[in-house]
């Protein structure tokens, strides 16, 4: 038993930080979701799977996930493990024995109070369910995810195909139906009713897969309008199922996203007369003669509401100097080319 919650907790604990555990006459339960609200997994250990279970009423215990493992790996793999905690009490006590039941040893771990809210995760149909060994899985995940960070989800009669892109290229994985094995935790199955293909952050998979430890086989069940259930097995004792949102690919998010700009960036304030046309005279005869000006400065001229020029000289300096109206008409731009834009 003290290897089993080991590995539990390990396979939440870097999902999820603080979590409630509910103890009721039938069972040990746990549901909870990521700080991003964007996975939720819940756990169910049936009372009958224990050696012995006692509960007199049901109580929910508020839990540091990291602490709790920290205190089970004071645990042998083969100890016998009991987790105490009398009614109202602010804390919860594991007791150690070892199988020769000669060393006993417990440790005690303050309760928290966590405001969680318990979710209905209703039955669902779903178009497509794949069952493949866990192993596989893990696997495939851990190398997709050394190409790109999504990974791409098809599932048709054939089999299911994993997909991701990076910056140093693409990869493709299939598995192909296959229940011909002589080792039925080896099968590849698939239930389809229609295709389906999703896409999903391998970080969130890769969270997954420690669950790996605890059973054979994942389920993986799909369709196109919920969340991916990731589901392990844990022998006939219960299971811990993972629920993720798929992405939303980039090329539906960019189209949209993306409009055409039908105005300009900016505009002027006052409106132009009826005789302005908007318009920006600038032919340098070369790219050498164009940089030279460049690296010169530039005079823009910009015609107010009653048509008379107003000009800003900009140098290299970044200093810019607008000369009155006064001045314009005794002095005259010295500089060798001038650039003309009347603005809206």
């Amino acid at each position: 038993m003290g290897s089993l919650l080991k590995k539990v907790l390990e396979a939440m604990k870097d999902l999820v930080n603080d979590a409630n555990f509910d103890c009721s006459p039938t069972g040990f339960s746990l549901q909870a979701m990521d700080s991003s609200h964007v996975a939720l997994v819940s756990l169910l250990l049936r009372s009958e799977c224990f050696e012995h279970y006692r509960c007199d009423r049901t109580i929910s215990m508020g839990m540091n996930l990291n602490n709790m493992a920290k205190m089970l790996r004071c645990a042998g793999n083969d100890d016998i493990v009991t987790l105490k905690a009398d009614d109202g009490s602010d804390s919860l006590t594991f007791m150690f024995e070892n199988p020769s039941q000669d060393k006993i040893a417990d440790f005690e771990m303050k309760l928290m109070d966590i405001d969680s809210e318990h979710l209905g995760i209703p039955d669902a149909e779903y178009q497509s369910i794949v069952k493949m060994p866990a192993v596989e899985f893990a696997r495939i995940c851990k190398d997709l995810s050394s190409i790109g960070d999504t990974v791409l989800i098809s599932v048709s009669k054939e089999g299911v195909q994993f997909s991701t892109r990076g910056d140093i290229g693409t990869a493709n994985i299939v598995c192909r139906r296959n229940t011909t094995v002589d080792k039925p935790e080896e099968a590849v199955m698939i239930e389809m009713e229609e295709p389906v293909s999703l896409t999903f952050a391998l970080r969130y998979l890769n969270s997954f897969t420690k669950a790996t430890p605890l059973a054979n086989q994942v389920t993986i069940s799909m369709s196109s309008d919920l969340p991916v259930v990731v589901e392990y097995r844990i022998e006939d004792m219960g299971y811990i199922r993972y629920y993720l949102a798929p992405k939303i690919e980039e090329e539906d998010e960019a189209a949209a996203i993306s409009k055409p700009e039908t105005e300009p960036k900016h505009t002027a304030k006052a409106k132009p007369k009826a005789d302005l046309k908007p318009k920006f005279e600038a032919h340098p005869e070369s790219e050498s003669e164009m940089k030279s000006e460049e690296d010169k400065g530039s005079v823009i001229e910009i015609k107010d509401k009653d048509n008379k020029s107003v000009f800003v000289i900009n140098d290299e300096e970044k200093n810019s100097s607008v000369k009155s109206k006064a001045q314009e008409e005794t002095n005259t731009p010295k500089e060798p080319k001038i650039e003309t834009m009347d603005l809206e």
